[in-house]
Formats: C-alpha cells, sequence, structure tokens
C-alpha cells in the first residue's frame, strides 16, 4: 500500500472518530447552528422593519432586510462551526490524546485531516438548517440552480479556508476557554462588513476597512448568486476575490497547522 493510500485511510479512521464524537456531543453542534438562527431571527423580527427601511431607497421593509441579512447569516454558521473546531482540536491536546495518536503507526497528517474534513461536514449541516429557517422567515432566493451550486461552492471554500486556521488556533490555544475565544473575531468581522447595513452608511475609515475586509467580497458574492441585482460581470469579480481571500486563508491556516503539529512531534 502507498503511502497515499495510507494517509487516506488512517484520515478515514479520524474522520469517523470525529463524527462520532458529533454524535456523542450533539447539544455542541446544536449551540453552534443556535447561535446564527438566533441572530437571525433577532435582526428579522426586532431590528428588520427598521432596518429594512433604509434599504432601497426608503421603500424596503422586514422581507428586503431578510434577503439582505441572510447571505452575513450563513457566513456567521461557517465561522461559528470554525470555533467548534478550534475547541475540539484544543480538547485533543490538553487531553493528551494527540500525544497518543504521536507514538502510534498512523499518518501524521490524517489527525488533522480528520479534523478538517469532520468540521466541514458539520458546516454543511449547519448551513442546510440556517438555510432552511431563513425561507421560514421570509428570505426569498431569485437564483437557479446552476447560482445555488456556485454560492454553495464559495459558502464551502470559504468553511475548508477557516477550518484549517482554526486548526492553528486549536493547536496554539493552552486550553480549552482559549481556544473558545481566538476565533471570536471571525464570528464579529460580518458586523464590521456589508454584512448588517451598506458599507456606504458607514464612517471613513471604517468604511474602508468594511470594503476591503475578506468576508466583504465574499457576502456580496452571495447575494449576487443568491438574490441577483448587480450585473453578471460585478458578481464575477466579487466571487473571484472571495475565492481568492479562501485560497489565501487554506494555504496559511494549512501550513501554520502543520508548522505547528510538527514542532509538537519533534
Amino acid at each position: 500500500m502507498s503511502t497515499a493510500s495510507f494517509a487516506l485511510r488512517d484520515s478515514a479512521t479520524m474522520l469517523r472518530r470525529n463524527l462520532r464524537r458529533m454524535l456523542r456531543y450533539p447539544s455542541m453542534t446544536l449551540m453552534l447552528v443556535g447561535m446564527p438562527v438566533v441572530f437571525l431571527l433577532l435582526f428579522v423580527y426586532v431590528f428588520g422593519g427598521t432596518l429594512g427601511a433604509g434599504l432601497g431607497g426608503g421603500v424596503g421593509g422586514r422581507a428586503e432586510y431578510a434577503n439582505y441579512l441572510t447571505p452575513a447569516i450563513l457566513l456567521m454558521t461557517v465561522t461559528a462551526v470554525v470555533q467548534g473546531t478550534a475547541i475540539s482540536v484544543a480538547m485533543d491536546l490538553t487531553e493528551g490524546i494527540i500525544a497518543r495518536f504521536r507514538t502510534m503507526a498512523i499518518a501524521r497528517v490524517s489527525v488533522l485531516t480528520g479534523h478538517v474534513l469532520g468540521s466541514l461536514i458539520q458546516a454543511v449541516i449547519g448551513l442546510v438548517i440556517v438555510t432552511g429557517v431563513a425561507l421560514l422567515v421570509g428570505f426569498r432566493p431569485t437564483a437557479g440552480l446552476t447560482e445555488w451550486l456556485a454560492a454553495a461552492g464559495v459558502l464551502l471554500a470559504l468553511a475548508f479556508a477557516l477550518i484549517w486556521l482554526s486548526v492553528a488556533l486549536g493547536q496554539i490555544s493552552k486550553s480549552v476557554e482559549t481556544a473558545s475565544n481566538l476565533p471570536m473575531p471571525l464570528i464579529l468581522l460580518p458586523f464590521l462588513g456589508s454584512g448588517f447595513v451598506p458599507t456606504d452608511s458607514m464612517p471613513g475609515a471604517i468604511r474602508w476597512f468594511a470594503e476591503y475586509q475578506p468576508f466583504t467580497p465574499v457576502i456580496e458574492a452571495l447575494r449576487g448568486l443568491l438574490l441577483g441585482g448587480p450585473s453578471a460581470a460585478e458578481v464575477g469579480t466579487n466571487t473571484a476575490i472571495a475565492l481568492a481571500w479562501c485560497a489565501v486563508i487554506a494555504l496559511a491556516g494549512y501550513l501554520w497547522s502543520k508548522r505547528l503539529f510538527n514542532r509538537e512531534s519533534n
């Protein structure tokens, strides 16, 4: 059996381990998915009437705001899941199971890829649940099958990138509590972007940051794909920028995670 085959076999074993952990602790998944759902309900039903009135030249309302808000909530679903990834990695490190894995004849990379693949599945489950809730509260996308697949691809690329970053954050955490706090800026970044209000309503310095931070092109790409509106060229540009950010974050997170894991092994 080749080295690649060993790595795939061991990664599948680690994936099963993480899926069993998800089944053993369903409250973790419910908590991670519950937070974006709470934000969705809060902003649609409490703030939606007022914030929606500012869309479309003052002719918007709660329904329009539900459409505007949902792409940001989908992104927050991904960031909530990666917080759970950092916690899981930190738990393994602090409980000593990683040290035991290092003494076993398994592919070293499989320990990390098991966490990544398990969290990616958890992200898909969370996105399906949150999308269903969004449809119930008034989200009305106009996308066809192609646009839905493209939007799903953007979300999966973002999830893959942020999960690798969170694996590194979990490894540098000295405790589970620290691991739960380190990814917190990722959850807050949609608020400092175009997720909840248009960036042109913000003051100068904040507006500049909101327009050029990584999450804004992701949100705008999702809006363009799911709701239409901008030109095809603009949607394509936002999607390309979003995928470029995902590639950069994924590469940085993977290299950082691998370096940390190999350093601890040595």
